[in-house]
């Protein structure tokens, strides 16, 4: 049996709660929990930037020096870490996206993989960042996507879900474009 609520307070009570909960599910399904995926062979790796402790690149060259890809392409990003060094049979491209963000970053891999015939890439981003760069990514290249992400720092989380939330909803109603 159901138990409807009867006042005005009661009801604003019961929508206010689904809303919550709702916004906590959404929230785990988009950032915490999102689509993922396990390295496959592609053509390249896209680290995406501002890492300042470049974890995301150290990823893309160590899957591509395990084999999944002939090259390692890290975004900078607003930072000024140095390019990785290439290993053995790995080549390693760096650049700073224009504009400095996720979707200068798939406009430049785009352009790449475009360039160079790439029909697969493993994109690196941060695990709540994985929803976004894949959406953006989507947009900008027909490129079977396979998205790698790195754990987010523990510390960072919960700043971390609310700029994607902003992120997210800019990416969807104000900058829909590559």
């Amino acid at each position: 049996m159901t138990v409807v609520p009867r006042t005005k307070k009661g009801r604003l009570l019961a929508v206010m709660a689904l809303v919550v909960v709702l916004f906590v599910a959404a929230t785990a399904r988009l950032f915490a929990w999102p689509v993922t995926d396990a390295p496959t062979k592609v053509d390249a790796v896209v680290a995406l930037g501002g890492d300042p402790g470049q974890r995301r690149a150290h990823l893309a060259v160590s899957l591509a020096r395990a084999g999944y890809a002939p090259v390692a392409v890290i975004s900078l990003g607003g930072y000024h870490p140095p390019c990785p060094s290439a290993p053995p049979k790995v080549q390693v491209i760096c650049f700073r996206p224009d504009p400095l963000d996720t979707r200068g970053e798939a406009e430049y891999a785009a352009k790449l993989a475009a360039r160079h015939g790439w029909k697969r890439l493993i994109v690196v981003p941060e695990r709540t960042q994985s929803t976004r760069a894949r959406l953006l990514f989507e947009r900008c290249t027909p490129a079977r996507l396979f998205i790698v992400p790195v754990a987010d720092h523990p510390s960072h989380w919960i700043g971390d879900v609310f700029y994607e939330w902003g992120a997210l909803l800019k990416a969807l109603v104000l900058k829909r474009a590559c």
